[in-house]
């Protein structure tokens, strides 16, 4: 496949999307976990926004290792690159707790009192604790990531070609 559009690369232009989604799907999540009224009002939007973010980032490194071969090969480049390779995982976290507390909030909820009965009043709000800790884990570190790599990205396209001075009188 040709991963070029209008003579620039794919991957220069799909990374602006996947660097906006996978913060605004980790952003929805943690909103939707601790706050009831934007849970009420994103509803499966949430999980919609994780799913296309988990799809961008296959596409958005497919387009990377096509521009990868095309390219010189500096350590700013393998540092990004290996960065790069190591998101899908953390984005499948997202996707995962996303889903996960819309279908507990949607239909595991019900059973709540069932849950509280067998686990206890302090037993359940232990777990509840340690399930807002796990969402707030999963969604700060793929934004982290996704800060690290863009960061690593645009150091290996600009560092060294920009000038704080104008260049043009």
């Amino acid at each position: 496949m040709d991963y070029v559009i209008g003579g620039l690369p794919l991957h220069v232009l799909l990374v602006h999307g996947t660097v906006v989604i996978i913060p605004v799907a980790a952003l929805c999540t943690v909103l939707s976990i601790l706050w009831p009224a934007a849970r009420r009002r994103l509803g499966i939007v949430t999980v919609l926004i994780a799913l296309a973010a988990l799809l961008m980032v296959p596409i958005t490194q497919a387009a990377g290792e096509w521009l990868l071969l095309r390219i010189d090969q500096t350590p700013a480049v393998s540092a990004h690159v290996t960065l790069g390779r190591a998101l899908l995982p953390w984005v499948i976290g997202v996707f995962a707790v996303a889903l996960g507390q819309w279908l507990w909030f949607r239909y595991g909820a019900t059973t709540a009192g069932k849950v509280r009965t067998t686990l206890g009043a302090g037993g359940s709000r232990i777990a509840a604790g340690l399930v807002v800790l796990l969402v707030l884990a999963v969604c700060g570190g793929t934004t982290a990531a996704v800060v690290q790599i863009g960061d690593t990205g645009s150091r290996a396209v600009w560092e060294g070609r920009f000038s704080e001075e104008p260049v043009l009188p």
